[in-house]
């Protein structure tokens, strides 16, 4: 029998992968699971990614993609007089209003690389396009940084223990980091690609 053509099943294994983990979390990662969530043979997983790491590295890739084009295109509809805290805190706002099993999976699959090594360079190259992207609302890249960390912080414990979301307290936490009303940040107006 001739092999079928089939040019989008690599991307569906992709997405299943990022479905498998979605519903049940990165435990439940196999290639049985995606073949099945594919409806693909199980062969086809382990002919485009011959390891499970393989795989969560083009899962987490993509779902990367998602989110930096996510921020970009939030960097350059923000309104420019809204201060960089003031964006922060609606931004984050937005995405917990968002779709929240996307949020979780997103994380889910950034943490991933505590425990595997070959993960760390994509998170690695997430953070720093992050920060590029967000110094053009603070300015100032390792700014940029310590919002991103403190973003990341703050999502992941309102995720965790279910707290509502707070903007004053999230902005005040932004305005210390960017130093906002210290003289630290340059007005609104000023902010390199506000």
């Amino acid at each position: 029998m001739a092999r079928r053509y089939d040019p989008e099943r690599r991307q569906r294994i992709i997405d299943a992968a990022i479905t498998v983990v979605g519903e049940r979390g990165i435990a439940a990662l196999s290639h049985r699971a995606v073949a099945a969530a594919a409806d693909v043979p199980l062969g086809s997983t382990t002919y485009h990614f011959a390891t499970l790491d393989d795989l969560l590295v083009a899962a987490l890739e993509q779902v990367n993609a998602e989110w930096l084009a996510d921020v970009e295109r939030w960097v350059r509809e923000a309104p420019p007089e809204a201060s960089p805290a003031d964006a922060m805190a609606e931004l984050m706002e937005r995405m917990l209003q968002g779709d929240r099993d996307r949020l979780e999976l997103e994380y889910e699959l950034y943490l991933a690389a505590l425990r595997r090594a070959s993960v760390r360079p994509i998170v690695a190259r997430y953070l720093d396009d992050t920060a590029e992207l967000l110094a053009r609302r603070t300015g100032d890249l390792e700014v940029a940084r310590q919002v991103g960390a403190l973003f990341d912080g703050l999502l992941l414990q309102l995720l965790l223990t279910g707290r509502p979301f707070d903007r004053a307290e999230a902005r005040g936490a932004f305005e210390r980091v960017t130093g906002e009303g210290r003289g630290g940040v340059a007005s609104s107006g000023d902010v390199a690609g506000g």
